[in-house]
Parts: C-alpha cells; structure tokens; sequence
C-alpha cells in the first residue's frame, strides 16, 4: 500500500479523534455554564418545594394527633423520623396563657430546657411582631439576620435569611397547624454555592480525564473504522488489477461498512460477470465473422432445398402436359389420369408455397398475437371430427377421452394450426397398432399440456432435435409418400415461439409423442 493512502487514513483517524476531544471539550463547557448560571436557582426550588412537603406531612403528624388520639411522644417520634430524612430541623409550639416571667408557649417538638426554648422563642418572635424598633447601642453591634421573603400563603411564610453570626444562609417557614398550635421550619442554605464550586471543579477534573481516556478509546475504535476501509481498498486495487476473485469477508456487520462491503463484492460480482460477457459476446462476434462465409453456404442450401421440392412437382406437370401435347394416350381415361397427376403436383406446389410464406410471416412477427380465452377439449373433438374420414380411410384408431372443459389463454387459431400438424404428422407417420391418442391435462402453475401420440417406428435420438428443422425428413421416401414438405414442425416451432410457451417431442414404448403447452385460464 502505497504512504500517500496510508498518510490520508492516518489523518483520518486523527480528525475522528480530534472531532471527539472537541465535543467533549464542548459537553463540558456547556455544564460548567450551566451549574453556574442555572444550579443555584433549581437548587433553591428544590429546598422551598422540601420546606413545603415537610410543612404538609408534619402538619399531618399533628393534627392527627388531635383527630386520632396520638400521644405527644408517638407524634415526635414520627417528626424525628421525619426531620432526619430531610435534613432540617422542626419546632412545633403552642400559645398558652401568659404567665410573667415564663415563656408565652410550649413547645411539643421537640423537647429543649428552657434557655433553648427562649432561643428558639427569639427567633419565633421576630417573624411573630417583626424586629425590635430600637436597639441599645451594644446589640446593634450584634451581627443581626437578614430576612427575605420569598413565598407568602395563607398557611405559611417561607423567608431566606443570612445570619451574619453564623455567616450562613438557611430557608425558614413558618406556619400554622391549627388557631393555637404553629411550626417553624429550618433548613441549612448555604453548602449549594460551595457544592456548586465543587461541581464544577470535580467536573473538570473529570472531563479532562474523560479527554484523555477519549482519546486513547478513539484511537482504538478508529482503528476499527479504518481497518476494514484499508482492506476495502486493498480489495479495490486489486479490482483494478482485473482481479476479482477475492472478496470482502465482513462478517455479520449492519452498518455503513458491511454496506459498503457487500456493495464491493457485488460490484466485484458484476464486473466479473459483465467482463465475462464481453468477452464472450467478442468471441461470439469473432465467430459470427468467422461463420459469414457458413450463412451464405446456409442460404444457398435452403434455397437449393427449396428449389428440390420444386424440381420434382415441376419435372412431372412438365412430364405430363407434354405427354397431353403430343397425344402419347388418345384414350380419354388417361388423359384423365394425366391431368389429375398435374393437378395433384401443382397442388402440392401451392401447399408448399403458402406454407413457406405462413412460416416467414410468423418468424418476422408479422402477424400479431391475439388471445383468447376457449375450450381447448372442444377445440380438440371438433377437429376429430371433421377429419373422421381421414382416419377411417387409414384405419386409424382415434382415443381423446377427455370430456370436461379445459380453458386457456391463447391464439385459438394458431392453436388449431398446431394441432393440425401434430394429428397430420401422425397420421402420416403412423404404424403398428395404428392408435393415436390425445390427451390435455392440467400440470402445476396452472400450465395445460396437450399431448399427440402414435403408434409406430420411434424417431432416431440424433434427429430429435433436427425435426423443427425446415425441410427436415427423417424418411424422405415415406415423406414424398404423403406429399410432406418438411415445413409443418418448423411452423409449429414458429407459432410456438411467438407464444411464448413450450413444445417437444419424445419416443414412447409403442411410438412417438408430440406435446406443446399453453395458459391455463387462472394464470392470466
């Protein structure tokens, strides 16, 4: 293989590499936009939605607590639970007469000694009064806690609040459960801008590993792309050589190469083939040139029979009408003798001669095919019929046991035509027990077989294939017997072409058998 191809796959494979570094260095891009621009808000959602399904379920805990019966202690169990789950952390309270000095409530979640519920009441009340108006000098030194609302409802109050004590930000409801009882809800705010900066830190680290592994990953299956694509083209070098005997062996692959591949072999396949033929069809022309000089000989010898056949019809009217001329016979009975032989001979001139021209109008196409659809049984036993005469003057024995219907798709007059020259053949061939039987049957694809067999000497196997032959006789003694002209199988073979269909012959035990096949009526 040659380096120019090999630098060009190598610069493939780098461009699928290259290709794959830069979407991945894209991906990560993207995420990093993303976590910065978008992380914070959908997880500050994410808490208030927490916030809001915490309020729900607890204030089912509670009020069930009054509904069914709960002890205090069952439903703070179940508030731990809960609160542990979530992360956060709960305070249920009740407002009771006040008592001075004491706290104005009680607290039944969770269960805190008195200074941690007076920190707790602080908070509380903040939301409950609002912040104090006037501060001493000493507590507005005090870091203070910074409150925004962000979802106001009948049933509760969510704020976002930065406690610059614990430099921290926490989301904080509060709500009521019934007219006397309230909760107040915390969650911790601030770890998702240091969890974002995780993020997107942890993320790069991570796509430029990725980066490397892709590369390293993208080496190896861009070897696998390329590798069929060098064979591919070892096989078309190859192809250019005029070799094309070796083949694309991909396996059971689905995609664009095992495409690809199966399209090279055919390609291959077709080359071979078309190359084949043309070669073939340059020898073939080869030998028609060589066989131009054999045309002209068969034309001289079809010309030659022809005027063979004429010789002798010919030689005897001329014969004859001399014969009348010079008054060889004065008696009446044989001028009557001589004028039926040349009347008979130029009858057989004329048979042939229209023969001769039905046999050239069907092999030039001349006449169009038209088809019909008829009984061929019918067809068959009308044509017994009409030629009862000629059987019983030969003795002939005639066996058609057909009698339902049998309909095709044909030219029913050239149909009859070749029917005519079966049962003549026959007749004038016929010998021995002197039987000629017809059948028509039914084969698969609804093809209908008519079959004319007689008794008698078989065909010689080397003369089979002659008989379509014109002027072809096996014996031409008992041809010019009859007044056979050689002509009525090569009409046969014509019609039989132009129909497209197909006809034979073959030796039987007692004779020979003609057949020839048509469409049945279900097949058009």
């Amino acid at each position: 293989m040659n380096k120019q191809f090999f630098h060009r796959q190598i610069t493939f494979r780098l461009k699928m590499v290259l290709s794959f570094v830069l979407l991945i260095g894209f991906v990560i891009v993207i995420c990093l936009v993303m976590n910065r621009t978008f992380l914070l808000g959908y997880y500050e959602n994410y808490k208030i939605k927490s916030l809001e399904n915490v309020y729900n379920e607890a204030t089912t805990i509670y009020s069930s607590m009054e509904k069914d019966g709960e002890s205090v202690e069952e439903s703070s169990m179940q508030m731990e639970s809960l609160m542990n789950k979530k992360a956060m952390n709960a305070y249920i309270f009740r407002f009771e007469t006040n008592v001075e000095g004491q706290v104005p409530i009680r607290f039944l979640y969770p269960a805190m000694d008195v200074f941690q519920q007076f920190q707790i009441w602080q908070h509380i009340q903040s939301y409950l009064v609002g912040d104090i108006a006037q501060e001493s000098e000493a507590e507005s030194a005090k870091p203070r806690r910074k409150k925004e609302l962000i979802v106001n409802s009948d049933k509760f109050f969510i704020y976002k609040v930065y406690d610059e004590a614990m430099e921290s930000n926490f989301l904080e409801l509060i709500g009521t459960i019934d007219d006397t009882t309230l909760i107040y809800i915390r969650s911790n705010y601030q770890g998702i801008e240091d969890s974002t900066d995780i993020s997107n830190e942890f993320l790069l680290y991570v796509g430029i590993g990725a980066m490397f592994f892709g590369i390293l990953l993208m080496l190896i299956i861009s070897r696998r792309f390329t590798k069929p694509v060098l064979e591919l083209s070892r096989i078309a070098e190859k192809m250019a050589g005029l070799d094309f005997d070796v083949k694309y062996n991909h396996g059971n692959r689905k995609d664009e190469i095992g495409i690809l591949g199966n399209s090279m072999n055919r390609l291959s396949d077709t080359l071979k083939q078309t190359i084949s033929e043309l070669k073939s069809a340059n020898n073939e022309l080869q030998q028609d040139l060589e066989k131009k000089e054999q045309i002209e000989e068969l034309r001289t010898e079809f010309l030659s029979n022809v005027s063979h056949e004429l010789k002798t019809p010919i030689a005897l009217i001329q014969g004859y009408a001399e014969g009348l001329a010079d008054n060889v016979n004065d008696d009446e009975e044989s001028r009557n003798f001589y004028c039926e032989v040349i009347v008979d001979e130029a009858n057989k001139m004329n048979q042939m001669v229209k023969k001769l021209l039905d046999l050239n109008q069907l092999e030039f196409g001349n006449d169009k095919v038209e088809f019909e659809r008829f009984d061929i049984v019918e067809m068959i036993r009308a044509n017994i019929s009409s030629n009862r005469i000629l059987w019983e003057q030969k003795d002939i024995k005639v066996i058609f046991e057909n009698q339902a219907p049998i309909y095709v798709w044909s030219d029913e007059y050239r149909v009859e035509e070749v029917i005519n020259n079966y049962l003549s053949n026959a007749r004038n061939h016929i010998d021995g027990e002197r039987i000629i039987r017809i059948n028509v049957e039914r084969r698969e694809g609804d093809i209908v077989r008519v079959s004319v067999s007689n008794t008698g000497q078989p065909i010689p196997e080397e003369s089979l294939t002659k008989l379509w032959e014109k002027f072809y006789k096996v014996d031409k003694a008992r041809t010019r017997e009859y007044g056979g002209s050689g002509i009525g199988l090569s009409i046969v073979k014509a019609i039989m072409d132009s129909l497209n269909q197909n006809y034979g012959v073959e030796n039987t035990e007692d004779g020979v058998c003609f057949w020839f096949e048509l469409d049945g009526s279900d097949s058009i």
